[in-house]
């Protein structure tokens, strides 16, 4: 009797030990069917995006039909950039030049109207001097010059009187908006009294400080060369050469 009952519950667990391992056998296979494969992604799949057909580059054009004509060819028009040209305003000459106005000094089409001044003294020798000047910027800080000029040199009980016209082109450099440092070289013909007409060359070195609202302070160096014939015997001509150097003080006003 106590080996039957023995026998029956050992039964009864085998049977519960197996329904058990068959429950979970099921459970791992329903999932491993569910699992995404090895390598792929579980998100679901999205609509492809639609080709670009605007011909943008880079970008995968639409399969063409059999019988399809090619779409036209596109440009988006894309202008030159500007670049940089010497050119002047409506009739060469800017108004209102200067503080308050559009215009800063050195650009194309300002005018300066004024002049300059210049005295010596030494030892039995004196020189003086008064140059008109007419200044117009042909460009970005190149400016052409006319300047006049009236000298008189006496040395001891003797003196003379030069006269000079002089063209000058001279390029201005901006160190900031109201000093410029210049270099020119004036070229033209002077007359002395008694030895004539004659060349004569004029390199300058100097400075431009803006004043008021549109005034001008040129303080300058030039170096001044000339030379005539003296005088002319047997078809011998003799030339005088004559040089100086002055340092003159101008003012001039921007239009």
């Amino acid at each position: 009797m106590f080996r039957t009952t023995r026998k029956g519950s050992f039964m009864k667990s085998f049977i519960k030990l197996a329904v058990t391992a068959v429950s979970l056998l099921t459970a791992s296979t329903v999932m491993a069917d569910d699992a995404p494969a090895t390598g792929t992604s579980a998100t679901p799949a999205q609509n492809p995006v639609p080709a670009d057909t605007t011909g943008t580059p880079n970008k995968n054009a639409a399969p063409q039909a059999a019988g399809e004509a090619l779409p036209p060819s596109q440009s988006d028009h894309d202008e030159q950039p500007a670049v940089a040209s010497p050119n002047l305003p409506s009739g060469g000459l800017v108004s209102q030049a200067g503080v308050g106005g559009l215009v800063g000094y050195g650009r194309a089409g300002v005018l300066e109207l004024g002049g300059s001044a210049g005295f010596q003294l030494a030892t039995d020798y004196r020189a003086m001097n008064l140059s008109p000047t007419v200044g117009w910027f042909v460009a970005d800080n190149l400016e052409l010059s006319l300047i006049g000029t009236i000298a008189n040199i006496k040395v001891v009980d003797a003196s003379s009187t030069v006269w000079s016209a002089l063209i000058e082109p001279s390029y201005h450099l901006p160190f900031n908006r109201s000093m410029f440092g210049f270099v020119g070289l004036g070229v033209g013909a002077s007359y002395v009294s008694k030895l004539g007409t004659g060349l004569a060359l004029a390199p300058r070195l100097g400075a431009n400080f803006l004043v008021g609202r549109s005034g001008v302070l040129t303080p300058s160096l030039s170096y001044q060369y000339t030379s005539q014939d003296a005088m002319t015997t047997d078809n011998i001509t003799v030339v005088a050469v004559s040089s100086s150097i002055r340092f003159n003080v101008g003012y001039t006003a921007m239009w």
